[in-house]
């Protein structure tokens, strides 16, 4: 890694944390801009749901990486670099402080460490795959997932099944365990000097705010984004729409269960998700946990990253 490689500050933790607000705040004391690393905040249209920060609490810092692809488009961790590593550049160039913001553990360490080189997809196979999970159910699959590879089950929600698919067709294809190759990577490909905050929150204070975000969610009209975006010709089979809370509000308006059954499954599928992503970050050595109360030991600790020399 070159002396005059770029500084990103990253600002990571699970849902509901405070990330994005911290990020904005960090962004005004060093004149920075914020390039986003939720993988769901990168669709068009899908607002509430995601917890976009609304652009009156953005405070005037931009945002990039948010709004950039359609609801039917694909976006993954390879995209993202390819998308991010140009505005990690020109930032560099001009001077300008680089905050990343997100809980997807997968791009910020993708970001950091460099891409997990995996197999090119096998069509086939994948078909094959997806024709078994339409007959059998995801969760069919998933109990294969873990016979064949438990660790990797573990990091993946037993309703992704585009996660699972394509863990059993590494394992297919290389005939190793998805796990054990993610972890022979190492993510050691470093192009940048990297100060990666995690935000730790109490669990049960974490739980609550998952519970209160996903009434306000409700509140403040993802019933109506679901609606025009399924008007849109968005449904089920897109990706983006299979996520928390899209999935459910779907599940409502196609009376498979009444409002407060939605609300009630939304909020235990996101503090699932929580859970993962903590399972995720405490992985990984370089994080540094933070208490998001602590604003004080927060920016100390980024002036200090910022002002010493690599």
């Amino acid at each position: 890694m070159a002396e005059d490689s770029p500084k990103l500050i990253i600002i990571s933790g699970p849902t509901c944390s405070g990330k994005s607000v911290l990020a904005v705040e960090l962004a005004l004391t060093l004149g920075g801009e914020i390039i986003n690393a939720d993988s769901m905040q990168v669709y068009r249209g899908m607002d509430i749901g995601t917890a976009k920060l609304p652009s009156s609490e953005r405070k005037g810092i931009a945002h990039h990486l948010i709004d950039i692809v359609n609801p039917d488009q694909e976006f993954n961790a390879a995209l993202f670099l390819v998308h991010a590593i140009p505005i990690i550049k020109d930032l560099h160039s001009k001077k300008i402080p680089i905050i990343v913001v997100g809980g997807t553990g997968l791009y910020v360490r993708t970001l950091v460490g460099g891409l997990f080189n995996c197999p090119p997809s096998d069509l086939e196979l994948r078909q094959n795959l997806w024709e078994e999970c339409e007959k059998k159910g995801p969760s069919f699959l998933y109990q294969k997932l873990s016979r064949l590879d438990r660790k990797a089950a573990d990091s993946i929600h037993p309703m992704d099944k585009i996660r699972i698919i394509r863990a059993l067709e590494v394992i297919h294809l290389t005939g190793y365990q998805f796990s054990e190759l993610t972890r022979k990577h190492s993510f050691s490909d470093r192009k940048f000097f990297a100060l990666n905050l995690c935000l730790n929150v109490d669990r049960q204070v974490l739980y609550n705010r998952i519970n209160r975000r996903t009434i306000s969610m409700i509140d403040s009209g993802l019933i109506n984004e679901v609606e025009v975006l399924l008007q849109m010709g968005y449904n089920s089979i897109n990706k983006s729409m299979q996520a928390i809370g899209y999935r459910h509000i779907i599940g409502y308006l196609k009376g498979r269960w009444d409002l407060d059954e939605a609300t009630r499954l939304i909020q235990r599928d996101t503090r699932r998700y929580a859970k993962r992503q903590l399972t995720w970050f405490r992985a990984d050595p370089d994080i540094i946990w933070m208490n998001p109360d602590s604003k004080p030991d927060i920016i100390n600790k980024v002036m200090t990253f910022m002002t010493t020399e690599t």
